[in-house]
Parts: structure tokens; sequence; C-alpha cells
């Protein structure tokens, strides 16, 4: 995660740090914490740069051009 959000030219200036929350050999499932430095003040930004949609599909993209 850290080499995918850092390399985003859409995130890559913001992304400060990822880390595990939480994880389960059983259901394979992780839960991350993603951790951003973003403007104070930006009309928009957090709207559509910080969108859960936006992040989760900048992840879906780099695993999509692995493939």
């Amino acid at each position: 995660l850290t080499e995918v959000y850092s390399s985003s030219p859409a995130l890559g200036r913001y992304f400060r740090s990822a880390q595990v929350i939480s994880f389960s050999n059983e259901s394979s499932t992780v839960i991350y914490q993603l951790v951003f430095s973003v403007p104070a003040s930006t009309e928009g930004f957090m709207e559509n740069s910080m969108n859960p949609d936006f992040i989760r599909n900048i992840l879906r993209q780099n695993i999509y051009d692995e493939d």
C-alpha cells in the first residue's frame, strides 16, 4: 500500500503512511489505516480526492495494471 499511494500522481504528495490495524486469517480480511496530510482549505479537495471511493479506485487500478 505504501508504494501504491506514495507513487500515485493524484495522492502521492499527500500520502504519509499505511498501517495494518487488524488481520484475519479465517476470512482473509485486512483492515488498514491510510494517513494523508491534506491542504487546510482547498475547495472540493476533501469531497473529491479524499473520497473513499476515489482512494479505493487508486488501489484497484494498481491491481488491474499489474495483471
